[in-house]
């Protein structure tokens, strides 16, 4: 199982618009068969940083999950309100693997 973390600039004026890019992605991300724990907005210290979270089984399925993703109505309009609205200014993703679970077991 790996986990995506997927870094966020956003623009500070425009939390909204990322909030509502993060609802959406809240039923499109869970429909196309990713593990979805959430996604993250600026409450204290930097006010530009945002996240989402997800876990996909392999990077295979990351693949076959991003196209479904792109197919989907719900993903294509959210990919478009965000590059229309302009409120993500970079995006970055990275891939980690857990090595502490299950938590307190030595092996």
């Amino acid at each position: 199982m790996l986990t995506c973390i997927i870094e966020y600039d956003i623009d500070p004026n425009n939390r909204d618009a990322f909030t509502q890019y993060a609802r959406a992605w809240g039923q499109a991300i869970p429909r196309c068969g990713a593990d979805l724990i959430g996604y993250f907005a600026p409450h204290e210290g930097s006010s530009n940083l945002a996240y989402g979270i997800y876990n996909i089984r392999s990077l295979a399925e990351y693949e076959a999950y991003r196209a479904r993703l792109a197919a989907d109505p719900l993903g294509k309009a959210n990919y478009e309100f965000a590059r229309s609205e302009k409120f993500l200014l970079r995006e970055r993703r990275t891939f980690v693997k857990c090595v502490s679970h299950p938590h307190g077991d030595p092996k």
